[in-house]
């Protein structure tokens, strides 16, 4: 067996304060690759009629799965089962503490594993940031479990720089190491209390938690060589070529990285992608303004009525 992956885990009580986030915490901790690793996820039921379909919401950096807490309620509405994990490094899940452990094949190995541990199917995969680097080249690798995307704020990839904005938050992040989560918060969701920037930032007590955080911007596949390049090229050719789903995508206008140009050059790839919803008041992170969002995509799927 490898060597066991030296981590820390958050005390529980750094969450005993999470504005509109009632959810109960389950764990998993046998995870094939990852054993011994404690993996938390939210798993919210509906109250009423159940779909017999699921929802798996998948978060970025610097966030968790408290990012989904306005989407989640309007799923479960509509009677669907509600999964959001944390990655490892971030939430309530372990956090390894060597920066090397943390690479994208990880990460995706650890989703793939996931998926098939709760054995979800009939899958809404819903995908922001880093959620989308990784959980967009899942569909290809998991036939006949996902059938829907609702994609936000993110891309693939492919092997190019997304541009200066991401060098930009790259640098400033490698100079930064103990960056400030909760006002990072504030600054790329404006509106958001400072209850709701600290539950943010719960998860991360000082820099020994934060590998995880700082590592993702040096893992995103900027040169054709890097590792996640080449599955996210044929991820692109899967999307493009054989995916046969429904999806949706909204786009946070205010974000100056992933915003407008990214997500319609994502839609073009994307086989039948309908016009994507353009939020011009929501930024980066879009889930921030997850009700309308999660209630235009449920209409879309034929979930909910149409708009009077």
């Amino acid at each position: 067996m490898p060597p066991a992956i030296e981590a820390v885990r958050t005390p529980e009580d750094r969450f005993s304060h999470l504005p509109d986030f009632p959810f109960e915490p389950h764990y998993v901790d046998d995870l094939a690759g990852h054993e011994g690793l404690r993996v938390h996820y939210v798993d919210a039921a509906p109250a009423g009629a159940v779909s017999g379909r699921a929802v798996l919401c998948l978060h970025g950096q610097p966030t968790w799965s408290y990012l989904y807490r306005k989407m989640i309620p309007v799923f479960t509405a509509a009677g669907h089962r509600v999964v959001a994990p944390d990655l490892l490094g971030f939430g309530r899940s372990d956090k390894p503490v060597d920066d090397a452990v943390y690479t994208f094949g990880f990460h995706r190995a650890l989703l793939l594993a996931f998926v098939e541990r709760l054995d979800l199917r009939r899958l809404t995969l819903v995908v922001q940031d880093w959620g989308g680097l990784l959980g967009l080249t899942l569909p290809m690798d998991l036939p006949g479990r996902i059938d829907r995307l609702l994609v936000m704020n993110t891309g693939l990839g492919v092997g190019l720089s997304p541009g200066p904005g991401f060098e930009a938050w790259k640098a400033f992040v490698a100079s930064q190491p103990d960056f400030d989560i909760a006002s990072l918060m504030q600054r790329g969701a404006p509106g958001l209390s400072d209850a709701e920037a600290a539950a943010y930032a719960a998860p991360f007590p000082d820099a020994r938690y934060r590998a995880g955080a700082r590592r993702f911007p040096e893992l995103v596949p900027v040169t054709p060589d890097m590792e996640g390049a080449e599955v996210s090229r044929r991820a692109g050719a899967f999307l493009s070529e054989r995916w046969e789903g429904q999806s949706f995508l909204a786009i946070g206008l205010q974000d100056p990285v992933l915003g407008a140009r990214a997500m319609h050059a994502l839609a073009k790839v994307i086989r039948g992608c309908p016009p994507p919803l353009e939020l011009p008041h929501a930024g980066h992170f879009v889930q921030e303004h997850g009700r309308e969002v999660a209630e235009a995509a449920l209409r879309a799927f034929g979930d909910l009525p149409a708009a009077p």
